[in-house]
C-alpha cells in the first residue's frame, strides 16, 4: 500500500483551502509546506506571508482564512496561527498510528513511484583505458551509483553509460611504445609505466611523435594490427574496472560503457552541422563556436574548439556528439553529467552550443559537480610518495581498516567478519563521500569514516544490528499488530519513520544525497532514544511489547533500504 507524503498530503488541502477562502489557484508546490524543527509542530505551512500582498490582506488575516476553510480529514489539529502568519500543523495521534500502520506492511515503505517517468542519460564514473582508476574518480563513481538507485527507485529509466578516454593521441604514443617494445599481455599494473615511457619519448624523441601521430591515423583507419593492440588495452582496463566496481558495490556493467571511440564516427556530422548553421568561425585555423555569455578575464570570448587546426578532434567535439546521440538516438528527457566541479564552465558551454544548434530543445540537461576529496594537509590526496592513490588500494585499504574495527567488537567467525569488514569499510568510505554536500571538498580520514558515533555508515550500520538482535530474540511481530504511540518517543519515532518518503524525495529531485544520509542519521539517533526509554522486551503490556517490536521492525527496514539507495550494505550482525 503506497500512501502519498504527509507534505503532500497537507498542501492539498491547504491549497483547496485557499481556492475557497481567497479564491486564488495554486499548485501544492507553492503552499510551502515544510517540516517543523519547532517542539511540538510537525509541519508549518508559510504561504501566507507571500500572498498577503496578492489577496490584499495582512498574513495573519490570510492565515485565519485559510485556517478557517482548510479541510484536514483527521490528519492534523486545527492549524494554530503563529508569528507573522504561520500556520502550524500538528498530526492526530490515531491517524499517524494508522499511517504507519500502512507504511509498515509496504516494501516501499509508503514512497509511491513517480507519475511522469523520465528518460535520463546518466553519465558518471568515466575512467581513462590504459590508466588504474585512482581517487579523483572515487566521487563520480559513488554519486554516480547513488543517483541511479535513487532516481530507478523513484520510477524513472535511468540510461548509464561510462564515458571512458579511449581515443586519440595518448593512444598512437602507448600503442607504439608497446609495438616498439613488442610486449605481450600487459597488466593494468604495468600500463602506466608504459605510459609515462612512450610520453617522455614523445616529448624528446621527434621520430617517435611523428610515429605516434601515424599510428593515430592508423588507429582511426581501421588498421588492424592497431585495432588489435588498441582492444588488448580496453580488455585489460576493463578487467580491471570491473574489479573495482565489485569491489565498491557499483551496479555499473559493460553495457554501460562507451568510449571516446563509440562517438567518433559522429564527430564529422556534428561539425558540419554546426558549420551549416553558420554557428561557426575559424578561428588561428581551428573550427570554433562562440557560445553568448562566456569569456575570459579580459573580456574577451571564449570559443567551444569543436575541431583543432590540424583536423583533429577534442573532448568539446566528442561532447556535443555524446548529447546529441543521447537525444536524437536514445530518446533520452535529461542529461546529467556527474563530474567534477572545475568542468562546470566547459558543460555550460556545450549545453549553450546544442540549444543553440537546436539539439537541446524540449530535454533537460545539467552538470552535476562535486569538490575533490582532499588529506589531512587540506590538499588533493596523494600517497606519501607525492603519487596519486589507487582507487584499488584505497578500497583495499579501507577493508583491512574495518577488520580491526569489526574484530574488536564481533563474535562472528573470521570468514564471517572478513565479508562483514568488506561491508563496514566500504560503506564508511561511501558514506563519507555521500554525507556532505557533493558541491563542496572533504578530507579523507580513516577515523572519523569508521568511528562508530556520529554521522558514519557505521553508526547506522550498528544500529541496524542492533535492532535485528532484538528481532531475533523476540520474533518479528505480526503484519496486522496495532501501532500504539503512547509514550512521546515512540510518537517521535513514528514521526520521523513516516518522513522516509520526504527525505528520498529531497535526495532525488535535488541531486543530492547527502540530504537521505542526514534523514537516516537522524533517524538512527531517534531510534536509540526510543529505545532507551521505551523498554520493548519488557514492556507493561503484550500490546505495547508488539507494537514497540513492530517500529523496531520498521526502523531497521527504513535503515537497510535507504542505505541500499546509496549502494550500502548492512549487515545483520556486526
Amino acid at each position: 500500500m503506497q500512501t502519498a507524503e504527509v507534505s503532500e498530503e497537507l498542501a492539498r488541502r491547504v491549497v483547496d483551502a485557499v481556492a475557497r477562502a481567497l479564491d486564488i489557484t495554486l499548485t501544492p508546490d507553492e503552499a510551502l509546506i515544510q517540516v517543523s524543527t519547532r517542539e511540538g509542530v510537525d509541519y508549518q505551512a508559510n504561504l501566507a506571508m507571500s500572498l498577503g500582498k496578492r489577496a490584499g490582506r495582512a498574513p495573519r488575516e490570510v492565515a485565519a482564512l485559510i485556517a478557517e476553510h482548510v479541510d484536514l480529514g483527521g490528519i492534523a489539529e486545527p492549524p494554530e496561527i503563529a508569528g507573522p502568519g504561520f500556520l502550524n500543523f500538528v498530526l492526530r495521534r490515531e491517524w499517524l498510528e494508522q499511517r504507519v500502520a500502512a507504511i509498515a506492511v509496504d516494501p516501499r515503505l509508503g514512497v509511491a513511484k513517480t507519475t511522469a517517468p523520465r528518460r535520463i542519460a546518466l553519465d558518471y564514473s568515466s575512467p581513462n583505458v590504459a590508466k588504474e582508476m585512482h581517487v579523483g574518480h572515487l566521487r563520480s563513481t559513488v554519486i554516480g551509483d547513488a543517483l541511479a538507485r535513487l532516481l530507478r527507485f523513484a520510477g524513472h529509466e535511468v540510461l548509464p553509460h561510462n564515458h571512458l578516454g579511449d581515443w586519440g593521441t595518448p593512444f598512437g604514443m602507448l600503442i607504439e611504445q608497446l609495438l616498439d617494445e613488442r610486449h605481450e599481455g600487459s597488466r593494468i599494473e604495468d600500463l602506466d609505466a608504459f605510459y609515462r615511457a612512450a610520453r617522455r619519448k614523445f616529448d624528446t624523441d621527434e621520430a617517435f611523435a611523428t610515429r605516434a601521430r601515424e599510428r593515430v591515423v592508423l588507429l582511426q583507419g581501421g588498421d588492424a594490427e592497431t585495432l588489435a593492440t588498441w582492444q588488448r588495452l580496453v580488455d585489460e582496463s576493463t578487467r580491471h574496472f570491473n574489479e573495482v566496481y565489485a569491489l565498491l558495490g557499483v551496479t555499473l556493467t559493460d553495457a554501460d560503457l562507451y568510449g571516446e571511440s563509440f562517438y567518433n564516427p559522429y564527430l564529422a556530422k556534428v561539425v558540419a552541422d554546426l558549420e551549416a548553421t553558420g554557428l561557426t568561425e575559424v578561428s588561428d585555423g581551428a573550427v570554433c563556436v562562440f557560445p553568448d555569455g562566456f569569456r575570459n578575464r579580459e573580456g574577451d570570448r571564449l570559443p567551444l574548439i569543436v575541431r583543432k587546426r590540424d583536423g583533429g578532434y577534442g573532448y568539446a567535439a566528442t561532447d556535443l556528439a555524446t548529447l546529441r546521440y543521447w537525444t536524437a538516438e536514445r530518446g533520452a528527457t535529461d542529461l546529467l553529467y556527474v563530474v567534477g566541479a572545475p568542468q562546470a564552465q566547459h558543460f555550460a558551454m556545450v549545453f549553450a552550443v546544442c540549444r543553440d544548434a537546436k539539439w537541446l530543445t524540449t530535454q533537460h540537461a545539467e552538470h552535476i559537480g562535486f569538490g575533490s576529496v582532499l588529506g589531512a594537509d587540506g590538499k588533493t590526496m596523494r600517497t606519501r610518495a607525492g603519487d596519486t592513490v589507487k582507487l584499488a588500494d584505497l578500497l583495499a585499504e579501507a577493508v583491512g581498516q574495518a577488520e580491526s574495527v569489526v574484530a574488536e567488537r564481533s563474535e562472528l567467525p573470521a570468514d564471517a567478519q572478513r565479508e562483514v569488514a568488506r561491508a563496514v569499510g566500504i560503506g564508511a568510505i561511501k558514506y563519507a563521500d555521500l554525507s556532505g554536500d557533493r558541491e563542496r571538498d572533504y578530507v579523507f580520514a580513516w577515523d572519523r569514516m569508521l568511528a562508530r558515533e556520529g554521522n558514519t555508515s557505521v553508526y547506522l550500520q550498528y544500529a541496524n544490528a542492533r535492532i535485528r538482535s532484538l528481532l531475533a530474540r523476540a520474533g518479528e511481530p505480526e503484519p496486522d499488530t496495532p501501532v500504539l504511540l503512547d509514550d512521546p518517543a515512540e510518537r517521535t519515532l513514528a514521526l520521523s519513520l513516516l518522513r522516509f518518503g520526504e527525505a528520498v524525495h529531497s535526495a532525488t529531485s535535488s541531486y543530492s544525497p547527502h540530504k537521505l544520509c542526514t534523514y537516516l542519521y537522524e533517524t538512527a539517533v531517534v531510534f536509540s532514544r526510543f529505545y532507551e526509554r521505551c523498554p520493548v522486551l519488557t514492556a507493561p503490556t503484550d500490546e505495547l511489547r508488539a507494537s514497540r517490536l513492530r517500529l523496531a521492525t520498521l526502523a531497521s527496514r527504513t535503515l537497510v533500504l535507504g542505505l541500499s539507495l546509496l549502494g550500502i550494505d548492512t549487515p545483520d550482525r556486526l
